[in-house]
């Protein structure tokens, strides 16, 4: 149902807590697989990856071009981009599965989400709105919220667009409009 895909670049430290993050996700059947896109580490990311289980690709390139790469190397029909280091929160899960379960069912619902910051999480309404415009717009930690998206849309834009600014650049091309807060929050360990 859901392929999840970490970037990744000397990331042993922060990758840990991600994946282990994803566990009962996986447990439950709601992540199918994981996929960990480095970009050529010489720590211990990929011993880690493997430890867990994880599908590890080295792709040469900008982060745009490794996550396009990781997500074209998928079947599911959902996809969840993270950075090593970005930690759902619980509750997650439910939250991922209802959004799942929305935008299948309505055309008119969004088709991706991006994780609240802990601050979003205390009063959405007008921080709602501000939090998806500040990760459209380049500002804020970006990394910080990471991307659920349909693969039906994914392709439809064309995935992520070459470059380092990667995850900013596709949630300018998804739009405003088509970008909502999971209900749930992360946080990003260092």
């Amino acid at each position: 149902m859901l392929s999840v895909i970490v970037a990744t670049h000397e990331s042993e430290r922060t990758l840990v807590p991600t994946l282990a993050a994803l566990v009962p996700g996986a447990m439950s059947g709601l992540v199918t697989e994981v996929v960990v896109a480095d970009a050529g580490s010489r720590d211990a990311t990929a011993e880690v990856a493997d430890i867990a289980g994880c599908r590890f690709m080295i792709a040469e390139g900008d982060l745009g071009s490794r996550l396009r790469d990781a997500a074209r190397s998928t079947r599911t029909p959902w996809l969840m981009f993270m950075r090593a280091g970005l930690v759902p929160e619980p509750g997650w899960m439910a939250a991922a599965e209802s959004f799942m379960q929305a935008a299948s069912f309505s055309e008119r619902a969004p088709r991706a989400a991006i994780f609240r910051t802990a601050s979003d999480q205390a009063s959405p309404g007008l921080r709602e709105v501000l939090a998806v415009l500040m990760a459209m717009l380049g500002g804020g930690d970006r990394s910080a919220q990471g991307l659920l998206a349909a693969r039906s849309l994914y392709e439809e834009i064309g995935g992520h667009p070459a470059g380092a600014e990667a995850e900013a650049a596709i949630l300018r091309r998804i739009g405003r409009r088509g970008v909502a807060l999971l209900g749930a929050s992360a946080r990003t360990v260092a």
